[in-house]
């Protein structure tokens, strides 16, 4: 070895000196020596065992290493990244196992190096001590042994170094210095680190604080600390946080270092916790105090609100106040002792006193314009008090605007009213169940200015049940009424049945009903819309007949039914109707009139036409008659009587009766009726035949005519008659016929009659063809 020095140079070389090594005795030692390693470095383990033995195995924590051979009785292992152990101590064993079965072992200890302080900053909070503080870095275990040192040194001043805690130091201030530069060394047995800092005095002070007074009252607090240590500042700025409300940040201007704020908007009888910092210049903050705990008063308000009843025969009116107590808060409890009641009427103040398990109180007053005003005896004080104005009387005032609320919300009642001008404070709505058998239970809710809409939830009411809902206006001389709404939240079809059904008139085709009923009746789980008329016919053979007729009237009490039968017996039933459909029906069982007219018109106009048709062919009555004759006139020269000829029919046909359709043959039947110079012949030929020639010519000059045959129900074929001279005259009938033997008489029906002439060189013809029915009668 040798040594260098700037003045003297360097210096000989020492003499040599040979190591001989280490020699075991008993049993192995272990390298390295030292008990503290560093964490994460590699390191070598070797074990020395004694002359004449060989290590066989070496374990760290138990786990066997491969073997490193050094040397002669030597032997290590490597461990690469060495770590901190995970037992309690921290404790990393070696063992050393030879061939003669001996062991060797020892302990060491693993930690980490110091490291450099971060964040390393200085106040002052009275400007006689420093106080800096840094961030240490890694925390170290409890059991660990590498100590540590911290030491402080202001590098501007010569005074000696300064011992430090891990990660703070208080240092008392050097007089008349302002600007300072320290140093902080952190050392152990692995290395050391530092950290350098320069600070102004004056920009470092960080003011302490201490708890003076917190006055708490109903929706604020008063609070006051002091300002300790020797500072100068007359104004500080300060923080003040109460619970998890937005920290406040105020300006104060503390006197000989007393600071003092009041906190508004707070909630009445809740319990808080405040808390307050300040600073100097707003960029360096002190410590936050110590949380202070205070409770806010308690708070009653009273929502107060009237009823009047009026007297028609008398200016005294009977005002029943009623008022709801609201205590805010449950931090504390709050009982009420009793209410006083005081109102004021042209001069005159009168005062009253009410329980407290009392919420209204009736009083009766004049005409005039009245002032209540009502509060909460408390035993801690008296609430807030309420007061309400009763308008003067005024028998012209117009009458609300009433409305009809068709419509609900979810089960409840969404109210909406026309906002009024002249209203200042406010609406109030009240409602009240209509109908009830109890007395009226009044409700009410205070609506703010601006607006006119309200929600009212289904909780409070019941289906069926018809509700008024008044809404008042407010303003600086009093409520006045301004809409009636009527609802409900669920109408039912349960409405009473009518009272009464008359039957006012009765004819042969209709019936007038009249009922009684009372449609604006509260007790009704619904409003009446109008009437469901039913007339049903009492007839069991035949599938009833309904008339169904609304009267959408719910005023309009009578009905005439139209269209009905002559003595019949119907059931007439009255149900009332709602918005769900009818209600209960009330029936009644009548039975029109006979209608006599109609048969006397069945008798008489036959009768009337008859002499109607008689007095307007009287006049012509003689030239009727030779119309008449002609047409049923027999032809010139024949002297054939009807009876004769109807008897001779009826001859015939008694003896064709025995036929049957099938066995109908066909018949000659001559009808002579002989006179000077002529001769006739009638012949009923066979169904084959389609023509019926009549014997020799016809003289021209003799007029044909025909003779009206009555025909029965089987279909004939043409009949021919046919005239001759004067000197030999045949009647000629020709029938093609079936004759029915059905026994049942038949009307004559005729079909067609048709007429022709012919004229030839040898003789002339007049025939007649009937196309009809003969009659077995």
């Amino acid at each position: 070895m040798r040594s260098f020095c700037p003045q003297t140079g360097q210096s000989p070389w020492s003499n040599w000196i040979t190591n001989h090594g280490t020699k075991a005795r008993d049993k192995s030692k272990i390298f390295p020596s030292q008990t503290l390693l560093k964490e994460g470095s590699n390191v070598m383990f070797c074990c020395v065992s004694p002359v004449g033995v060989n290590i066989t195995s070496i374990t760290l924590r138990n786990i066997p290493y491969p073997l490193l051979n050094i040397g002669d009785g030597v032997k290590a292992i490597l461990v690469s990244n060495l770590a901190i152990p995970t037992n309690l101590f921290k404790i990393l064993s070696v063992t050393c196992t030879d061939s003669a079965g001996k062991t060797s072992s020892v302990g060491k200890f693993v930690s980490f190096p110091p490291q450099k302080p971060r964040n390393l900053s200085c106040t002052t909070s009275d400007m006689i001590n420093i106080n800096c503080s840094w961030d240490p870095g890694r925390k170290r275990d409890q059991y660990d042994r590498n100590n540590q040192t911290h030491t402080l040194h202001i590098e501007n001043s010569d005074q000696a170094p300064i011992p430090c805690q891990p990660s703070s130091c208080i240092f008392p201030a050097v007089p008349q210095r302002q600007e300072y530069n320290i140093r902080v060394e952190v050392k152990d047995q692995l290395g050391e680190e530092m950290a350098t800092y320069s600070f102004n005095i004056s920009d470092r002070v960080s003011p302490l604080l201490k708890w003076d007074g917190v006055i708490p009252e109903v929706t604020e607090v008063s609070m006051s600390w002091t300002v300790l240590g020797n500072l100068t500042q007359n104004n500080f700025l300060c923080q003040v946080s109460v619970d998890a409300e937005t920290i406040r940040e105020l300006t104060l201007r503390c006197e000989n270092g007393l600071c003092k704020v009041r906190l508004e908007g707070l909630h009445p009888n809740m319990g808080y916790s405040a808390k307050a910092r300040c600073s100097v210049n707003g960029r360096l903050w002190g410590k936050w105090t110590w949380p202070k705990l205070f409770t806010t008063d308690p708070l009653v308000t009273l929502d107060l609100w009237r009823r009047i009843d009026y007297r028609s025969d008398s200016d005294i009116r009977r005002v029943t106040l009623l008022w709801k107590p609201h205590i805010f808060g449950r931090a504390t409890t709050v009982k009420i002792q009793a209410y006083t009641v005081k109102w004021s009427q042209e001069g005159q103040t009168l005062t009253e006193l009410k329980d407290s398990r009392q919420s209204q109180a009736d009083i009766s007053i004049g005409p005039k314009k009245c002032n209540f005003t009502i509060q909460a005896v408390l035993n801690m004080g008296f609430s807030i008090p309420a007061h309400i104005t009763i308008l003067p009387k005024d028998n012209s005032e117009i009458s609300p605007l009433t409305k009809r609320l068709n419509k609900t919300s979810a089960g409840g009642f969404s109210l909406w009213w026309d906002e009024r001008t002249s209203v200042t404070c406010g609406y109030t709505v009240e409602w009240c169940i209509l109908g009830g058998s109890a007395s009226c239970a009044l409700q009410w809710i205070k609506v703010p200015e601006g607006n006119n809409t309200l929600f009212l939830p289904p909780g409070h009411f019941k289906s069926g049940c018809r509700y008024s809902f008044n809404i008042y206006g407010c303003t600086e001389h009093g409520d006045k009424l301004l809409e009636i709404q009527t609802g409900y939240t669920q109408e039912l079809r349960s409405v009473k049945y009518p009272s009464l059904i008359k039957l006012v008139k009765s004819t042969h085709a209709s019936v007038t009903l009249e009922w009684h009923y009372d449609e604006e009746d509260a007790a009704q789980p619904a409003f009446i819309t109008g009437y469901l008329v039913t007339v049903q016919k009492v007839q069991s053979d035949t599938p009833p007949v309904l008339f169904n007729v609304s009267v959408g009237n719910p005023r309009q009490k009578s009905l005439t039914i139209e269209g009905l039968q002559q003595h019949q017996e119907y059931v007439c039933s009255v149900s009332a109707l709602t918005k769900v459909g009818p209600g209960l029906p009330v029936s009644i069982t009548i039975r029109t009139k006979i209608n006599y007219f109609s048969h006397l018109t069945k008798i008489l106009t036959p009768i009337l036409l008859l002499l109607g048709c008689t007095a307007l062919l009287w006049p012509l009555r003689k030239m009727l008659k030779n119309v008449l004759k002609k047409i049923f006139a027999y032809p010139a020269g024949m002297n054939i009587k009807t009876l004769e000829f109807e008897s001779f029919l009826n001859e015939i046909d008694q003896k064709l009766q025995s036929h049957k359709v099938e066995e109908c043959i066909g018949c000659d039947i001559e009808v002579l009726h002989i006179k000077p110079l002529w001769y006739e012949s009638s012949i009923l030929r066979t169904p084959e035949h389609t023509n019926t020639m009549c014997s020799p010519a016809f003289q021209p000059s003799l007029p044909p005519s025909c003779v009206p045959l009555q025909t029965g129900y089987c279909p004939q074929s043409t009949v021919l008659l046919c005239e001759r001279p004067t000197h030999q005259q045949t009647m000629c009938i020709a029938n093609k016929s079936y004759l029915s033997t059905t026994a049942e008489p038949q009307e004559v029906e005729f079909s067609e009659i048709r007429s022709s002439f012919e004229t030839s060189d040898s003789y002339q013809r007049s025939c007649a063809a009937v196309y009809g029915y003969i009659s077995n009668s």
